[in-house]
């Protein structure tokens, strides 16, 4: 019996186009700027430790960083230290009006409707975890945080990686078959798999693929086909 619902966000609960042709623009423009005025702020200069540590670049050279930080926004690298200097950039975004986090329609009803009927709900999402709530805490149909029980970034593990999902089991203390994931990438669902976890592949467009996993095109048929039971 499913108990736990664990869900990636991108392309999951959130388009890829928001993530992709909003989000990640704006910390392009605003992360330079950012670090430059807030660099001797302490959580800042942590992560600012971190990329030096990570690239082999000056920690005292500040523009060094941003240069750093900026050819891994290009290469969509996910490296800790960079989601969490894009998580404090969008925070100021969110906090000042300009972003609003895109929520799939069908996600925020169920979402919801599964708090209400007593699932725990989490994220896994290499965002980070102030991404993370930020995303939710600020939708175009409001805030979604106090349906969550937690969150889990990068820091636990890859989540291409069956030790990621193991690692999600310890922190949760429950039995893995009884914790659904949510995800648009297959090597995603894999390695929850390995690790015990049941999952649902959300195709929101295109072609259905020939597999033997489930799929689904919205949460609506995830909750028929996976959750009506219990």
């Amino acid at each position: 019996m499913i108990r736990v619902i664990l869900t990636d966000i991108e392309g999951t609960t959130s388009s890829i186009s928001f993530v992709h042709d909003v989000l990640f623009p704006y910390a392009a423009k605003h992360l330079p700027g950012f670090i430059r005025e807030h660099r001797d702020n302490p959580d800042v200069s942590e992560q600012l430790d971190r990329v030096a540590e990570e690239s082999g670049a000056d920690r005292e050279d500040a523009e060094a960083l941003i240069e750093t930080l900026q050819e891994w926004m290009r290469e969509d690298r996910k490296v800790t230290p960079l989601k969490a200097l894009q998580g404090m950039v969008w925070e100021q975004g969110y906090q000042q009006g300009e972003l609003k986090g895109h929520i799939y329609e069908d996600a925020a009803q169920y979402l919801q409707q599964w708090h209400d009927r007593g699932l725990r709900l989490y994220v896994y999402s290499s965002g980070s975890v102030k991404a993370q709530k930020l995303i939710f805490g600020f939708t175009t149909a409001g805030d979604f945080t106090p349906f969550f029980s937690g969150y889990f970034d990068t820091r636990i593990g890859g989540k291409k990686e069956p030790g990621s999902y193991r690692n999600i089991l310890d922190e949760l203390g429950v039995e893995a078959a009884t914790i659904l994931f949510l995800s648009d990438v297959e090597a995603e669902l894999e390695a929850a798999e390995a690790a015990g976890m049941q999952t649902a592949w959300l195709i929101r467009d295109g072609e259905l693929p020939e597999t033997e996993r489930f799929v689904a095109r919205n949460f609506a048929e995830v909750d028929a086909a996976l959750l009506q039971k219990r």
